[in-house]
């Protein structure tokens, strides 16, 4: 009997392309599956799913090569693997920017196949803005960075949860509560609660210490890292500028990771999520909120430096002075003196050279 062909299967083997052809490969890519849509020629072709099988998926494009212009998904939870998997197998690949793909006005129907289509119409059309796809080196340091950010972040939580829970049994806090220092702990390992009490805050302190020691491993993994000599100069000289530190220095240039494929300093600003938004209709015209794409914690990382910086350099505070004056809202400069910081860094790493006095 003779075995039935897939849809998938009787289309491969009907299809004739030349090298006129022009195919467009959208892919919705999920943890346990990937639609994958076909556009050829200005006109859908196929569509199908499959396993999130990277080798069985470059089987099925290799078959295409011919016409194939670009296969395109969107970056999301399963990373630059299949990219990757992709670029090795020489087929032309694109990872895009998920918030710059076009959304229709009107409510529409949404599944995964229709969006892995329009993801073939658009790149065949030229509207979706692709993103560079990091080296599995580069990925992987800027993976140590951001597990330092979850880690602060978990550290603070834990924090809080301590503070709430002297709170909640009335108990005082001791003196050096504020900055977390060693005496304040060990005063709160001594205090005399009932067993229960005892418990909870024992197991509070104890996650606290944990991964306080964490952060403090990680730190090292980062300098370790860190340490190869092209990215070692770089964060050398990042940390030159006023207000930056070695962390905010290895964090800016593992986000960063290439900076000369930023063009000028607007596409920068927009890449950390500082740009301020315009506003225009007729003849008014003014600026919004910034733009908060990108990663909210390298965001905060520049605004603290931000604060510093003007801490420690006259001119910056002068600076920061008059844009207070000319906003009315010392948040508002504090953010423009961070997309300044932010820019000067940019710069430094293009140049190769260290932080010279210029707000």
């Amino acid at each position: 009997m003779e075995r039935m062909l897939s849809k998938k299967q009787a289309w491969l083997k009907q299809v004739r392309l030349t090298k006129d052809d022009d195919l467009y490969v959208g892919i919705d890519a999920h943890k346990k599956s990937l639609h994958v849509a076909l556009w050829l020629n200005d006109a859908p072709a196929i569509d199908f799913v499959m396993p999130p099988d990277s080798a069985k998926l470059i089987k099925t494009l290799n078959k295409l090569r011919l016409a194939l212009r670009m296969v395109v998904y969107e970056a999301g939870p399963t990373g630059y693997s299949l990219a990757r998997a992709m670029q090795n197998a020489d087929l032309p690949v694109s990872v895009v920017a998920p918030s710059k793909t076009p959304r229709q006005a009107a409510p529409d129907s949404k599944t995964d196949s229709l969006d892995a289509r329009k993801l073939a119409e658009y790149a065949a059309k030229g509207l979706l803005r692709h993103i560079t796809i990091p080296t599995i080196k580069q990925e992987a340091q800027r993976q140590l960075t951001r597990l330092r950010e979850q880690l602060v972040a978990k550290q603070t939580r834990v924090k809080l949860q301590i503070k709430g829970f002297l709170l909640q049994h009335g108990i005082d806090q001791p003196q050096d509560l504020s900055r977390w220092s060693r005496a304040a702990v060990e005063y709160l390992k001594n205090i005399r609660l009932s067993e229960p009490l005892r418990y909870c805050l024992d197991t509070l302190i104890e996650e606290l210490l944990f991964v306080a020691e964490q952060i403090k491993l990680t730190e090292q993994k980062i300098k370790k890292a860190f340490s190869e000599k092209t990215l070692s100069t770089t964060c050398k000289l990042l940390a030159t500028h006023p207000g930056v530190g070695p962390i905010i220095a290895a964090q800016f240039a593992a986000e960063i990771f290439n900076p000369k494929r930023f063009t000028d300093k607007t596409q920068l600003a927009k890449y950390v999520g500082l740009a301020p938004s315009v506003r225009q209709s007729g003849q008014t015209l003014r600026d919004g909120p910034i733009l908060k794409t990108g990663r909210p914690q390298l965001r905060c990382s520049l605004i603290q430096g931000a604060w510093l910086w003007i801490r420690k350099d006259h001119d910056a505070y002068k600076t920061f002075c008059r844009l207070v004056h000319n906003t009315g809202h010392k948040n508002k400069a504090i953010t423009a003196m961070a997309r300044k910081l932010a820019i000067h860094l940019w710069k430094m790493a293009c140049d190769n050279k260290p932080y010279t006095c210029a707000v």
